[in-house]
């Protein structure tokens, strides 16, 4: 098993971080890696339960992950399982995923980690994933 932690601070209130990182209207903007948009989706992650997004490519590749949130603890921290369906839309290994907000001076800081993922393969992918998403995400508040 591989874990991976990243971290990226915004210039803006972690009340406001956390509603962009729980809230469905602003994680359609960021989730999921540039070059990908979210055509079907359950994604909340302001409320315990399921939720599933189905990443698109300018290809017409289509990528699905479905988890349930864990915990909620606005506006401090949210966690949820993930794991990626296969093309018969099966479950596969999950992982564990909690984002982390703490007040910075300049503002808020979000902690990313990442855990369980199958392997140290996975952890790069997951990790690059994850790094080109927090980019929209910035991009979200300028």
């Amino acid at each position: 098993m591989s874990d991976i932690r990243l971290e990226r601070s915004f210039s803006v209130a972690p009340e406001r971080l956390f509603a962009a990182v729980t809230r469905q209207a602003d994680l359609l903007q960021w989730w999921g890696p540039e070059g990908l948009h979210v055509p079907e989706h359950d994604l909340d992650l302001s409320r315990p339960g399921p939720w599933f997004s189905v990443m698109v490519n300018d290809e017409g590749q289509r990528f699905k992950v479905s988890g349930h949130v864990t915990s909620y603890d606005p506006p401090r921290s949210v966690g949820f399982t993930w794991a990626w369906h296969d093309e018969g839309d099966a479950r596969g290994p999950e992982s564990h995923v909690t984002f982390t907000i703490a007040e910075t001076p300049e503002g808020a800081r979000l902690i990313v980690d990442h855990r369980e993922l199958s392997s140290d393969d996975a952890a790069r992918n997951h990790e690059s994933g994850w790094g080109s998403s927090l980019n929209k995400l910035e991009a979200l508040f300028t």
